[in-house]
């Protein structure tokens, strides 16, 4: 029911705008009606006060010897044509006659009829009488001079002609009426609704920018802003959030484009005194002259600790390096090879999976820089291995068709947990946000790193997981394939 109902502000109040007037037209025509009816009805009455019984009275007086129903003397002058007259005795019909146009009165009553006219009360008041032989009429019963009863009558045909005519003609006029309303009422709710049409454009306006990244520039603002009108204030109210909308965007891009600054200096400052240390530690290592093991120990420890913080040094100067939009290298890249080459490094470093190459016949070629599509699949496998038991089965598919290319690594572990898996890809996520990881986990920027490089060659990244099955996708533009 209701999807047949307008939706649009404008087709609302259009349509009740016309069912209004259509309610006050109705509400006239009614009235109209039956006042026209009462007056005309009245007006009937009165000719019947003022013909009496002379039609009836003269059925009664007639010539010695004249059976029943013989009307040859019937008094019809003054008498309106089509006037009914009828004579009852003890509540019998004895005598029935109509006035018309030639001299012939005489009328045929069915036993109806005759009931019906008997039935008239004579309290001198105007009744409505429905015969057969004569349609509607409006009758008055009096007392004959004879003990007999005189029943005078006029027809309704002319007021209902009347009534039909009036309804006729209020149809007509109503009917166009309601269309000129309707025409010049949706004309005219359009051209009221043009500020609101200019507040709702702008509104799509801001929700087709991209907020959620970058500087943004909001549109021109509302220009109703009268604050008399209900849609100037609207349009008061939808500025001034444009403008905090506007001033917090701004705030946020400048603190964003701070802290890019701040970690692609503090990333590029701290490589130079990582890799000192990670230097001094090892040449400490060789020196020639015994050195406690607690003490070997601790330069070991100190030599993993400064290559981990150097990676991370690294993937962080990288994901500021793309935060920025720095363009990377576009040239044709084997990523068949480049797969190959990452799946024999993740199986040296962890034997005890299963690692499972899905590869199509045809080396698969993309456009974009290698050592970065290099960075994806090894983050892919290596998020696989180290957070996936011993014997899991790891398959690594290739895809390409003329539109896109993906890459699809797939596993059968445990599944990543359900309040880690819509921020898997953000900076620093971890499944345990309560304490780091253990030695060679990594620090969460992989997947970052993962999306972001993606992001970068014009491809997105998602994942899909649920116990037993979690399967990482990364699709790139197919720009370029070639065959063996």
């Amino acid at each position: 029911m209701s999807r047949s109902l307008p939706h649009t502000l404008r087709a609302r109040l259009t349509c009740g705008l016309v069912v209004l007037l259509a309610l006050s037209c109705a509400a006239v025509g009614i009235a109209a009606v039956v006042t026209l009816r009462s007056f005309l009805t009245e007006r009937l009455d009165q000719q019947l006060t003022q013909a009496g019984g002379t039609l009836p009275a003269s059925l009664e007086h007639r010539g010695p010897g004249e059976p029943d129903g013989d009307n040859d003397h019937v008094d019809t002058r003054r008498q309106a044509p089509g006037t009914f007259g009828a004579r009852l005795l003890h509540g019998k019909v004895t005598a029935a006659g109509v006035v018309r146009s030639g001299a012939d009165t005489s009328v045929t009553l069915t036993t109806a009829d005759k009931a019906a006219i008997a039935a008239v009360p004579v309290d001198g008041r105007s009744h409505r009488l429905d015969l057969s032989a004569l349609d509607d009429y409006r009758v008055k019963a009096i007392d004959g001079d004879d003990g007999d009863v005189l029943v005078t009558g006029l027809p309704l045909s002319g007021v209902e002609d009347a009534v039909t005519r009036l309804v006729a003609v209020e149809a007509a006029v109503f009917g166009g009426a309601l269309l000129v309303a309707g025409a010049a009422g949706a004309f005219w709710v359009r051209w009221s609704l043009r500020p609101l049409r200019r507040v709702a454009a702008t509104a799509a306006s801001v929700t087709a920018l991209p907020l959620a990244s970058g500087e943004v520039a909001l549109p021109d603002r509302v220009p109703d802003t009268d604050p008399r009108t209900e849609v100037g204030q609207v349009g008061i109210a939808l500025n001034r959030m444009l403008g905090h909308v506007e001033s917090a965007l701004g705030k946020r891009h400048a603190s964003e484009e701070r802290l890019r600054r701040f970690a692609a200096d503090a990333s590029h400052e701290l490589r130079t005194p990582v890799a000192s240390i990670r230097g001094h530690a090892e040449l400490a290592g060789l020196h020639p002259d015994p050195v406690p093991a607690g003490v070997s120990r601790a330069l070991e420890r100190i030599t993993a600790e400064s290559v981990r913080m150097g990676g991370m040094v690294d993937d962080l100067l990288l994901l500021a390096r793309l935060d920025a939009g720095r363009p990377l290298a576009r040239e044709p890249v084997d990523l068949t090879r480049l797969v190959l080459d990452a799946v024999d490094d993740a199986r040296a470093a962890g034997p005890g999976h299963r690692w499972v190459l899905d590869l199509p016949e045809h080396p698969v070629t993309v456009e974009g820089d290698s050592p970065r599509l290099q960075q994806i699949a090894g983050n892919l496998l290596a998020n696989a291995r180290l957070h996936t038991p011993a014997g899991t089965r790891v398959t690594v598919r290739l895809r390409q068709d003329e539109a896109v290319t993906r890459l699809v690594v797939e596993d059968d572990g445990a599944g990543i947990p359900a309040d880690l898996r819509d921020t898997v890809f953000e900076r620093f996520a971890r499944a345990d946000h309560t304490r780091p990881g253990p030695v060679g986990h990594g620090a969460g920027l992989g997947l970052a790193i993962v999306t972001a490089v993606a992001a970068a060659h014009g491809g997105t990244a998602d994942v899909r997981s649920h116990p037993g099955a979690t399967a990482f996708t990364v699709t790139l533009p197919a720009r370029r394939t070639t065959s063996g």
